[in-house]
């Protein structure tokens, strides 16, 4: 009964996207939890900075040749075999132990030049901090294995549109960096962070695997590279494999600045960035990943795909926009309730609030870049994507130079979204010229609503904001959280009721989602629901 509950197909894509963005919630809630250990413990220093700089490469292979495979190849394939339950499972099964062979040599590769690679990407570092940092990578270049082999599992369950155990595994991963950081750390120091790296990688393996099994996988040493599904992946991956390289080659090169500048620049970086992650993770990514492999089905039927477009597209908008909206508004108050413990000083605070605030207003489009990607992933265009991501990273990175010479960490953070604003102005332009009408006056429409209602949210965030900073302060975590929380809850009650007012078609729909799966009821017309069905 219990197994049923896990591997429960998803009926619609507002219904997967509440799945997905439940879990991802939680999830970013012990990122958020994780961050401020990590931040209390180390503080925005120079130990940390080894820490992320250590990301890098194992981040870098994991996105160059897993993420590249799944987003571009992987799905779409399986999505067309899924009546052949024997061409699906050999599929997966030749695409797991290429990725396995492939990860493990590089894996070798980069445990012998780590020391050699660090050089190249922490220029600003001191030798002792560069010999620390590359043994730091060596033991995390085991974690594209375990997320390379989990990546596999999970697009299978978003193939057969099973979200909840997928949606589970990135708690388990933050588990298990929570484990390096409270307890491993505390034996092993920094490089206790590191095996917690790895742990969470394990656990977000471990936590897939049962419910791909009970689909019907076993596991089979078939290597076999002529076989026509998997050289469709192949040739749809590279493309996408090349635009990852720009964007992977972007982040070494922030690292790259950051280590150039004030000690500390890099976790800064890296924390805003978390941090502006939270509402682009639970709002855009669960959207763009529910509606993806209908995206898939409907390639062929171009009526159908706008609308479903469409509809993911204002779903992302009417919840990403008020949330980019109190991310800067209550910016001050979320850094010091996520981050500010321990070593993570008022210093540290200031820097990283407004970086925050420069990631935050590019949050809607970095929402809708990842569901027009997978628009041109779904029609088996991965060039288009590729083209537009290299003018958009060579933009981002010419710029990044530029403003750090005035701005310092904050610049990076604000080349990196006006780059993000290029991309996704690109994206449609391109996507126009090939559909023609995306459905822009229904768009524009409902923007308008939401723009409306978000102008009123930040007038009552505001109102409450300000009485209540005097009267609690900005030194106890119990005074700042209690301004945050009652700000976003009268700024996001306010926002709700105006939309509905205004009778926003997104906000009903929203609400009938939970309807429909808690009261069997619904409160919109049929034809409505029917876009939002996962075929």
């Amino acid at each position: 009964m219990l197994g049923k509950f896990f591997n429960r197909q998803s009926q619609t894509i507002t219904s997967a996207a509440i799945v997905l963005g439940a879990a991802s919630l939680l999830s970013r809630l012990l990122g958020v939890l994780r961050d401020r250990i990590l931040a209390g413990q180390f503080g925005a220093g120079r130990e940390l900075d080894m820490y992320y700089a250590a990301f890098r490469i194992p981040d870098l292979i994991f996105n160059l040749l897993v993420v590249g495979a799944l987003s571009a190849g992987l799905i779409p394939v399986l999505t067309k075999s899924l009546g052949n339950s024997k061409k699906t499972w050999e599929i997966v099964n030749i695409s797991l132990n290429v990725l396995c062979f492939v990860l493990v040599l590089f894996g070798l590769l980069i445990f012998i030049l780590a020391d050699w690679v660090m050089k190249i990407i922490t220029p600003g570092f001191s030798a002792p901090d560069i010999h620390i940092a590359a043994n730091l990578t060596r033991i995390m270049m085991l974690s594209p294995m375990f997320l390379g082999m989990s990546g596999i599992f999970g697009s299978v369950l978003q193939s057969y549109k099973r979200f909840f155990l997928y949606s589970i595994a990135p708690i388990m991963y933050n588990i298990g960096i929570m484990i390096g950081a409270l307890f491993l750390a505390e034996y092993f120091g920094i490089y206790g962070l590191a095996l917690g790296v790895v742990l969470g990688t394990v656990l977000h393996m471990s936590i897939q695997l049962p419910a791909v099994v009970a689909l019907g996988f076993k596991y089979q040493p078939i290597f076999d590279l002529t076989n026509t599904e998997f050289r469709k992946i192949v040739k749809l991956m590279v493309p996408r494999t090349m635009g990852l390289i720009i964007s992977q080659v972007n982040f070494l090169v922030v690292t790259i600045l950051g280590s150039t500048l004030a000690a500390g620049s890099i976790a800064i970086f890296s924390f805003a960035n978390n941090i502006q992650s939270f509402p682009l993770g639970i709002f855009a990514i669960s959207f763009a990943v529910a509606v993806f492999p209908t995206l898939s089905q409907l390639a062929e039927q171009k009526k159908e795909f706008i609308n479903t477009l469409s509809l993911a597209v204002r779903q992302i908008l009417f919840l990403i926009i008020p949330s980019s909206a109190l991310l800067i508004v209550l910016r001050a108050q979320v850094v010091r309730v996520a981050l500010g413990t321990g070593r993570f000083d008022w210093q540290d605070t200031v820097l990283t609030l407004e970086t925050v605030a420069l990631f935050a207003f590019s949050l809607f489009a970095q929402a809708l870049v990842a569901v027009f990607v997978r628009a041109f992933y779904a029609q088996n265009d991965s060039r288009t994507p590729f083209f537009i991501g290299l003018i958009s990273e060579i933009f981002n990175l010419g710029l990044a130079v530029m403003l750090i010479k005035t701005s310092g960490v904050a610049g990076l953070a604000l080349a990196f979204s006006l780059a993000n604003i290029l991309n996704l102005v690109l994206l449609i332009l391109a996507l126009h010229y090939r559909m023609g009408k995306l459905d822009g006056h229904q768009v524009t429409v409902s923007v308008t609503k939401i723009v409306i209602a978000t102008s009123l949210l930040v007038l009552v965030a505001q109102a409450v904001k300000y009485p209540m900073e005097q009267y609690f302060g900005t030194v106890t975590l119990f005074g700042v959280f209690l301004q945050a929380t009652v700000a976003t809850v009268a700024g996001g009650g306010t926002y709700l009721l105006i939309c509905l007012l205004l009778k926003s078609e997104e906000a009903l729909l929203f609400i009938n989602s939970f309807k429909r799966k808690f009261l069997k009821n619904s409160i919109l017309p049929e034809e409505i629901i029917e876009n939002d069905k996962l075929v």
